[in-house]
């Protein structure tokens, strides 16, 4: 069943006391506004034990990681795994980010990996896809997001693609100065539900989670989450900033 999710990448940033204190206000400001999205807060690896702590007595900030391995224990110094994860009650998990598929060279074979063994303990995967700007200017940008979800997604059941929840990001417009218009969004989820639908079926199609990962701020997230195949956003610098964060959160 479809949902609205506004998640929070926080990637490596924030001091610990720094990043309680924004935890803090965003589970107040939750509280008191006027929103029915799924909040999720990704923080540096580091705090998800504080951080689940904190959020325990409450239920409207739910508790998401960056990252993930794929294997539940072993010697893989330095990796987290998904019992881990879900021992310390983290709902999601972000994998295949720009970020992580760029610099650190995770394949559509390793994102597999990791997808199944994320929904393995019920934990959600937030999985990226996206172009870079020389595929968008080459025209060839559908071809390429449809391989990265079909590598990677495809060996799942359909129950099992319905808990993954898809953000498309568009690299070319992040920190670019480019912008991605709620039409382009549009567009590729659209293509993105349409893929998911020929392959698995309509009801799986309309069931699963398609979120904008590209600069959503709250100058443009209204415009952004009333297109008809988007379901929210994958935020980053902006939740960083709990004012603006909120104000995307309560952008539906």
């Amino acid at each position: 069943m479809r949902k609205k999710i506004v998640a929070g990448n926080w990637k490596m940033n924030l001091n610990y006391e720094e990043a309680k204190l924004l935890l803090n206000t965003l589970i107040n400001s939750a509280k008191s506004g006027n929103t029915n999205a799924e909040i999720i807060v990704c923080p540096p690896a580091i705090y998800l034990a504080a951080f689940s702590d904190i959020l325990k007595s409450q239920s409207a900030v739910k508790l998401g990681a960056q990252n993930c391995f794929h294997q539940d224990s072993g010697a893989y110094t330095g990796e987290i795994s998904p019992s881990q994860l879900k021992s310390l009650g983290v709902n999601y998990c972000i994998i295949g980010h720009s970020e992580r598929r760029e610099q650190f060279n995770e394949s559509y074979d390793l994102l597999a990996k990791k997808a199944k063994a994320l929904l393995k303990h019920q934990i959600q995967p937030i999985f990226c896809c996206g172009e870079q700007l020389e595929v968008r200017s080459n025209n060839v940008y559908k071809e390429f997001i449809m391989k990265q979800i079909e590598d990677s997604l495809f060996t799942l059941k359909a129950e099992e693609i319905a808990q993954v929840i898809i953000a498309y990001e568009p690299i070319w417009a992040i920190g670019t100065g480019k912008t991605a218009t709620a039409v382009q969004a549009q567009e590729v989820h659209g293509l993105i539900r349409a893929r998911i639908a020929k392959q698995f079926g309509d009801k799986t199609a309309a069931d699963i989670n398609l979120i904008y990962g590209g600069s959503c701020k709250s100058d443009n997230a209204k415009e952004l989450f009333s297109q008809t195949d988007i379901d929210g956003g994958l935020i980053g610098g902006a939740s960083l900033d709990a004012a603006e964060f909120s104000h995307i959160s309560n952008s539906f």
